[in-house]
């Protein structure tokens, strides 16, 4: 177990990562937005290349940034009636997902669209807008993205297990999220501090 909690915690620097910086992909597809419109005012001129640019920039970003968004637990979930659950039952449930929904779904886009953006690259195609860019780049952010959310989610799934074997802290806790007994802690201990009053 302790070879797959370092593999783990690989995949969570990995995502923390690509996570932390993709979003200078965010800042670039702004800047060329802006820029874009600062020409189109002033030299009234624009070009698809501009505006395409900022779709693969915005792409990349969202794709490559899943795995990011499910390390933090930011990802959309419906716990109404699953927080209510024991924390044991929340764990299957979190197991199964990620072994029966999650990974599934990553395996059959990689494994439909690897071949795809390999023959968009061999092939060289191209935007059918005047000044187009090449379409590869974008349709690579596919594979790369899932790939990465994959990972994650063995990653998850590793920590699941982990806690199950009482051998990781909950996995199911947000970072920087405090647990109930962490909050019942502090709120005792402020209420120690506190002098009393009569």
């Amino acid at each position: 177990m302790q070879a797959l909690l370092a593999l783990s915690r690989a995949i969570d620097k990995l995502n923390a990562v690509v996570g932390k910086y993709s979003i200078w992909l965010i800042f670039a597809a702004t800047a060329i937005s802006a820029l874009n419109a600062i020409v189109r005012k002033t030299f009234n001129y624009s070009s698809n290349g501009f505006l395409e640019v900022q779709w693969y920039l915005f792409a990349w970003s969202f794709l490559i940034a899943a795995g990011y968004t499910l390390l933090n637990r930011e990802h959309v979930r419906i716990d109404v009636l699953n927080s209510r659950l024991p924390k044991k039952v929340q764990l299957w449930i979190e197991i199964l997902g990620l072994v029966f929904f999650l990974t599934p779904v990553c395996l059959l886009v990689l494994w439909l669209c690897i071949p795809l953006v390999a023959e968009k690259f061999s092939a060289g195609e191209m935007s059918p807008n005047p000044g187009g860019l090449v379409r590869w780049p974008v349709w690579a952010a596919l594979p790369a993205g899932f790939a990465l959310l994959l990972l994650q989610g063995w990653s998850e799934l590793i920590k699941c297990i982990a806690f199950l074997q009482g051998q990781g802290p909950d996995p199911l806790v947000k970072q920087g999220e405090k647990t109930a007994e962490q909050e019942l802690a502090e709120v005792l201990r402020q209420q120690a501090a506190s002098p009393q009053t009569r």
